[in-house]
């Protein structure tokens, strides 16, 4: 995968200084059509709508820049993603009035027509005590992420839709829609939307980023999933099942939340830890989505202003698992409306801290407005 830049075609401007990365003046790209490796800066024109023809790499040193109003439409395919290796950043710099908007490129797009966003960072993974974990991107084993660097800057996101996500090559190697891996707590990730994406609309591997203003609509599998020590904290995000959806996987839930990977190593040091509140999980639809909230195999937990609306669940707060239950530590205070729970409302058999709240109002869906959702 370590190709020059195929169809990015850049005009020189000279030399000039880089004070800092938001200073900089990069040479535009005049090619429509992405794919292959970014190993310098790169910045799209908003005046051209983009072709990902491929897979495209931002590899160390590189740095992509998106700005405000450009529209990158994706072929479909499980090879046509956008990858940002450890070492190299993305910016995308979308507003309010013109958010940035990556989408399938399709007649009639679907879940699942193309990858999605996937970005590696140097920050800290679950793993055995003393040693520095790095793992393999799921998607393209040759590159890695995860090690010790908490504070590592991807770069930073603001106003991006990512739209008809999640191509996949088998039932277990499949995109999500915006994947952190390893992705530390400089990097910014704020307002940020994902509707009708195959398998988990976010995922976040370890890492330490925070994220902000998130809203996610018709995810296939899981709205928020967390795995493999991740420490950061998800503010202010909405997830919903819209009337008539049917999901195709055996297991979907609000938020799925493990501590280490798979379960398969629960005497890791460095298991998720972290936090989530003003959060809204809403279930319109007939199907009934497995847990809204599982926490298990060694996650820790703090979830407050919880909001479950609407819809049947198997179970509403789980923390029991077969590869080991959620740790002890672990908070949530929720409220629940409108929900048939067929199961049990709270499963927690080692007395963790969970408590119903009536005053939960959840997410704050008045930030949500520049996607024009309608609530």
């Amino acid at each position: 995968m370590k190709k020059t830049i195929l169809y990015l075609l850049m005009i020189p401007l000279g030399l000039f200084s880089c004070k800092d990365d938001d200073d900089s003046t990069p040479a535009p790209v005049v090619s429509n059509e992405l794919s292959g490796d970014i190993s310098t800066e790169v910045t799209l024109d908003p005046n051209i709508e983009y072709k990902l023809t491929g897979s495209l790499l931002v590899v160390d040193g590189g740095k992509l820049r998106i700005p405000a109003g450009t529209v990158i439409k994706a072929e479909k395919g499980f090879n046509k993603y956008i990858l940002v290796e450890q070492g190299g950043q993305i910016f995308v710099n979308g507003t309010a009035d013109k958010p940035v908007k990556i989408t399938s490129a399709a007649a009639s797009p679907a879940q699942g027509d193309w990858g999605g966003l996937i970005i590696n960072g140097k920050a800290k993974l679950s793993g055995p005590a003393g040693k520095v974990t790095t793992s393999t991107t799921e998607v393209n084993p040759a590159v890695i992420y995860g090690g010790d660097n908490n504070n590592d800057n991807s770069g930073s996101i603001e106003y991006l839709i990512l739209e008809y996500t999640g191509a996949k090559s088998s039932a277990d190697i499949e995109h999500n829609g915006l994947t952190l891996n390893g992705v530390g707590s400089g990097t910014k990730i704020e307002n940020v939307y994902i509707p009708y994406g195959a398998d988990d609309a976010i995922e976040f591997f370890g890492g330490s980023v925070n994220v902000k203003n998130l809203l996610v609509v018709d995810s296939d599998d899981d709205m928020f999933d967390v795995t493999q020590g991740w420490s950061g904290t998800l503010d202010n995000a909405y997830g919903v099942w819209k009337a008539g959806y049917t999901s195709t996987e055996s297991d979907p839930r609000g938020a799925e939340l493990d501590g280490n990977l798979d379960g398969n190593t629960p005497g890791d040091v460095n298991q998720s830890d972290f936090i989530f509140k003003n959060i809204t999980i809403v279930n319109e639809s007939t199907f009934e989505m497995q847990d809204a909230v599982k926490v298990r195999r060694g996650a820790k937990a703090n979830i407050t202003n919880l909001l479950i609306k609407g819809g049947s669940a198997t179970d509403l707060i789980d923390l029991t698992d077969g590869k080991g239950n959620g740790n002890a530590g672990t908070v949530v205070e929720y409220h629940h409306t409108g929900v048939t729970v067929k199961g049990q409302e709270v499963k927690n058999p080692d007395g963790a801290n969970i408590k119903a709240n009536s005053a939960n109002t959840g997410a704050d869906t008045s930030v949500f407005g520049w996607t024009g959702y309608k609530f």
